[in-house]
């Protein structure tokens, strides 16, 4: 890809600028262009799209989602050692990359949003991946600001996003996905892809919104799959007993001898209303 965007490669960028990976910021660089690339096909077209993306680093996502055509390119940054590297792809792709230095735990996203179609695509730092997911999850309206997440966790991670019930991996983030979103995990990442290689395979999962979620409330969903999910080997009456047990399952219409890795999304929101 270097030969794509005439940047130099990766590898040159972060030897120049001392660019060595922190574990503390959950950094692991991938420094293959064709892979970024790839991760970057998964989001669809991006013509005409802005992108918003977390932890650039020294940017090959960046380089691979400006090559793609998109827009624009809104990075969010902590480490002010990536900002010199990312300004040169700034400069290669002038007015279409938006660098801003700052935690995106604390980010207002929605706030930041263009007119236009947005996609988030984003190589997430491991230690904040999940909680960035929940709160593109809960934004002010829905539909959300975004078309879709295309986003890349460890592999276990990704199997629990994606999990249905009666599934090992299905717990309260699969119920708050599978209720807000349609999710698939589109392919693993191995661990000699990135610099420094983690102990896990990663992996890239894609996220479109689901259009009408079932009306619920997200405080009280968040109740029911706490307490079910907490003593997922126990019958929910003896799980959903901080949150009315048998009385609240008779409510829901649902048999109290049941576990919570066997209830639906559409059960558990009905918990939820019922609650």
């Amino acid at each position: 890809m270097a030969a794509l965007d005439g940047l130099p490669p990766l590898s040159d960028v972060i030897k120049r600028h001392g660019l060595d990976a922190r574990k503390a910021l959950g950094q692991n660089f991938i420094l293959d262009l064709n892979l970024t690339q790839k991760v970057a096909r998964t989001a669809g077209s991006l013509e005409g799209v802005t992108v918003f993306e977390v932890g650039p680093g020294p940017g090959g996502l960046t380089r691979a989602i400006l090559a793609l055509g998109a827009k624009k390119v809104i990075a969010i940054e902590r480490d002010p050692r990536c900002l010199p590297a990312l300004a040169e792809v700034s400069a290669h792709y002038p007015g279409r990359l938006e660098v801003i230095e700052g935690d995106a735990l604390a980010t207002d996203f929605e706030a930041l949003a263009p007119e236009g179609p947005v996609k988030i695509i984003a190589n997430l730092p491991y230690n904040v991946g999940t909680q960035l997911l929940v709160n593109w999850l809960l934004p002010k309206q829905w539909p959300p600001f975004w078309q879709s997440l295309t986003l890349m966790f460890q592999k276990e991670v990704g199997q629990r996003i994606v999990a249905d019930q009666d599934d090992d991996h299905y717990g309260r983030l699969g119920v708050l996905c599978g209720w807000r979103t349609d999710a698939h995990m589109a392919f693993d990442i191995p661990p000699q892809a990135f610099t420094p290689p983690p102990k896990v395979t990663s992996t890239v999962v894609h996220l479109t919104p689901n259009a009408n979620p079932i009306p619920c409330s997200f405080s009280n969903l968040e109740k029911v799959t706490q307490a079910a999910f907490g003593q997922r080997r126990k019958m929910l009456r003896q799980s959903l007993k901080p949150v009315g047990g048998e009385t609240l399952l008779a409510k829901a219409g649902i048999d109290p001898q049941r576990r919570a890795e066997t209830l639906s999304v559409e059960e558990f929101c009905l918990l939820a209303n019922s609650l």
